[in-house]
């Protein structure tokens, strides 16, 4: 690759000719403010519609301002980037964004983290010049797991780019013109209406308050106030690496001592993990796949392989309603939050002669589609549902500071049992590649017959979009593809549509890039990948000290089944952990 000689603010650089001049300031650590710019590295995609003009600079020889982001370096250019043309055309373009932007800092949910609030205090922003009623006319939407409040949307095109060219799902597009012009679904409809799968990315990374997760904080405040109700708690292996975060730990700091205490500060009666429940998940899926490859060993045509993970909500969404016809191929096991909500409800109710009706179980999870998923129909009794309130891991941070709890001075506790015993291969499906890890430990071993000295399959670990892993156990040979994030599921999709050219038997599927571990409802990141990277590590280091890695070794998962559920597939299990699939009808 060719490279460009060029100057910026007096200083010579050379860069590749394919870099834009943010990249080239970058390089000389000059600081160019920017709104709409999103740079997902790991990804390899940028957002590329320049459309909020705060990052422009001047070009010598060039009449007019360009735009950092997204103009081309040219051998010999001179940049200025901070002169008082520069500096005057960012205040003006800031003051314009906050004329028609609702003044309403003090009550919005993306306070303190809101990019456009960040650059005003930047800017110094003390007066807005340009004065005058807002013309924004848009309504808020509001879905059980997503708010949309359009009056705040910057046209930035974050979400557009996340949800069309990462996630691939095709549910926003930007729609009008002026100060009509704003980010929406197709026709305008409600985001419940659309082919949404409220991954939640398109929360992760809007730079204001637009997007934001539907908040059920006070209902949680109001359930642990009932004398009547016994409040169970259940949170999911991602959460404990990244709340940290809300409290000034370093990223990928295991808090579960401090998690486990807090909870119990805010007076929940039973603490459980639903590593747990991950657990019980892996033995009812290795269960399912080895069930299949029996059958296909046996001849039996038409077996419906490759078997696709279900734990994920989000990517459950996708298949619904962007590939019906594939729904006799992902595996039957509810989520484990769904399993631990069940669980809870049915086999732990009983223990403590509790009717369902009186319990309330609250979830913890790093997934906006987890609010979604604890609403569907299928998975209540009587219209009580196994799960009642789930919180993201925000709204969780945000409680314990409302509770004024000292987080940091929190001595550590241990999750309750017996939904509180867990295994390190299910804190690992925290993270993409991690649940058909984790099922694989135990399928293998259930095939040989012997005990697995080594359980880490680095094979199935990584950070590109689509991994295959191939296995030689015994006689068989087990192909196993992870799709990290949506885009790269619907390629892997595609392919068994094709004919499964690459003779896959089981498919894990993630929908947020990199898993759980960046969930639309963690810790925002604002992009850092540094951030993800070390959660992920933290992930497989509680995974490492755990005595037992097994998921079919845990001791409370042996007695479950033996008092409770009889065996993996039986009639009970079958019941209460499996589930069907519906095609979705959106737009």
């Amino acid at each position: 690759m060719s490279k460009m000689n060029i100057t910026i603010d007096g200083k010579n650089i050379e860069v590749d000719s394919n870099s834009t001049i943010l990249e080239a300031c970058k390089k000389l650590n000059i600081i160019i403010p920017t709104l709409c710019h999103l740079d997902l590295h790991d990804l390899k995609m940028v957002n590329k519609s320049a459309s909020c003009r705060i990052c422009v600079v001047e070009v010598e020889g060039r009449n007019n301002l360009v735009t950092a982001c997204s103009t081309p370096v040219a051998d010999g250019m001179v940049v200025n980037t901070h002169n008082i043309r520069v500096m005057n055309a960012r205040k003006t373009v800031l003051e314009l964004m906050l004329s028609d932007h609702p003044a309403e800092c003090l009550s919005c949910s993306k306070g303190g983290n809101c990019d456009l609030q960040h650059m005003a205090e930047r800017f110094g922003m003390r007066e807005i010049r340009v004065t005058g009623k807002s013309q924004s006319t848009y309504r808020k939407d509001k879905t059980v797991s997503i708010r949309r409040n359009l009056d705040k949307c910057i046209m930035c095109r974050r979400c557009e780019t996340m949800c069309n060219e990462v996630q691939s799902v095709g549910a926003l597009s930007a729609i009008n013109r002026g100060f009509d012009a704003v980010v929406a679904p197709t026709f305008e409809v409600n985001l419940h209406d659309s082919v949404c799968t409220f991954c939640g990315q398109c929360v992760q990374v809007c730079p204001v308050g637009a997007l934001t997760e539907t908040d059920r904080s006070w209902e949680v405040i109001e359930a642990l106030a009932n004398p009547r109700k016994t409040v169970v708690v259940e949170t999911a292996p991602a959460v404990r690496v990244a709340l940290g975060e809300e409290f000034g730990y370093e990223p990928g700091t295991n808090v579960t001592g401090k998690m486990v205490s807090a909870f119990r500060q805010l007076g929940f009666d039973y603490v459980f993990d639903t590593n747990f429940a991950a657990d019980l998940t892996i033995m009812e899926e290795a269960t399912e796949l080895l069930e299949r490859i029996k059958r296909l060993k046996s001849g039996e045509k038409d077996v419906n392989l490759p078997m696709l993970t279900s734990c994920c909500p989000a990517w459950v969404a996708f298949i619904e309603t962007q590939f019906p016809e594939l729904l006799d191929i992902p595996s039957s096991v509810k989520s484990p939050q769904q399993i631990l909500g069940i669980i809870a409800k049915t086999y732990f109710a009983e223990k403590i002669n509790v009717d369902r009706k009186d319990m309330v179980v609250v979830s913890v999870m790093p997934c906006l589609a987890k609010k979604y998923e604890a609403g569907i129909e299928s998975f209540k009794e009587d219209g009580n549902p196994d799960v009642d309130i789930v919180l993201s891991t925000r709204e969780f941070a945000q409680l314990i500071k409302l509770s004024n709890i000292d987080f940091n001075s929190l001595e550590n506790e241990d999750f309750d049992n017996p939904l509180g015993e867990s295994s390190g291969a299910g804190a690992i499906f925290g993270t993409t590649g991690g649940v058909i890890e984790a099922a694989t430990r135990t399928a293998v071993e259930w095939i040989t017959g012997e005990s697995l000295d080594n359980v880490d399959y680095k094979s199935m670990r990584g950070e590109e979009g689509i991994r295959i892993a191939n296995l030689k156990v015994k006689d068989l040979e087990i192909n196993i593809g992870i799709a990290n994030g949506l885009g790269s599921a619907r390629e892997l999709l595609e392919e068994i549509q094709a004919g499964n050219p690459r003779n896959l038997h089981a498919i894990e599927i993630m929908a947020c890039p990199q898993g759980c571990i960046d969930g639309g409802g963690q810790p925002y990141h604002h992009g850092n990948i540094d951030i993800i990277k070390k959660r992920k590590q933290a992930i497989y280091e509680v995974d490492g000290k755990k005595t037992i890695r097994k998921s079919h070794e845990n001791p409370s998962i042996q007695k479950l089944y033996k008092e409770y559920l009889g065996e993996p597939l039986g009639e009970k299990s079958h019941k209460l952990l499996h589930r069907e699939y519906d095609k979705k009808e959106r737009v």
